[in-house]
């Protein structure tokens, strides 16, 4: 009897815990593809994503990014503060009608943001993912448009599957990159 007992408060235990990490996707968004592409997140096994997101009760969303950036146009995502001082991200609106593929990269890359100020390790790190997480999803037979999002993610593949131990070839470009070195105070 003691050991059915045992048995049963580890099962709860394990059941429990299970459920305290358990999540929707719809709990970071309303939108339906951006829903779709974290839900593809979860599917592909990346789990420090959702993780993340989770942690830090992130809410995901597209917008027009004009007020948050300088240049809005080029800028794909943004990992910032609402007023409210809780954490979201916004993806350009002139996205969404980007595969859900390249949406769940974005969120990846965001995802990696932790800091209130990102350096040039984090930056690496996030890009490295969202590397990473295009090298994963894209789907080789499928014909992806010619949009400047999909340049971006091939060539950070291309320098992610380039790289080495030695040689960390996004790190190297995002340190070189007049932007992130004005952005990340390495001037």
């Amino acid at each position: 009897m003691k050991k059915v007992l045992v048995l049963f408060a580890a099962f709860m235990l394990l059941a429990v815990n299970q459920a305290a990490f358990a999540y929707r996707a719809s709990n970071f968004s309303d939108d339906a593809k951006i829903v779709a592409a974290i839900n593809l997140l979860e599917q592909s096994g990346e789990t420090d994503v959702l993780r993340n997101l989770q942690k830090h009760a992130i809410r995901v969303s597209f917008d027009d990014l004009s007020a948050y950036t300088y240049n809005s146009s080029k800028t794909f995502a943004v990992s910032t503060y609402n007023k409210y001082g809780t954490r979201v991200i916004m993806i350009n609106s002139i996205y969404k009608n980007a595969p859900v593929e390249q949406i769940a990269c974005l969120v990846a890359h965001e995802s990696m943001h932790v800091k209130r100020v990102a350096d040039l390790e984090e930056e690496t790190i996030a890009t490295q993912k969202e590397a990473a997480t295009w090298t994963r999803l894209k789907v080789a037979s499928r014909a992806y448009p010619d949009t400047r999002l999909t340049r971006r993610l091939d060539k950070l593949s291309n320098m992610y599957l380039a790289s080495s131990a030695g040689n960390n070839i996004i790190q190297n470009k995002i340190a070189s990159n007049g932007f992130y070195r004005a952005q990340l105070g390495l001037n």
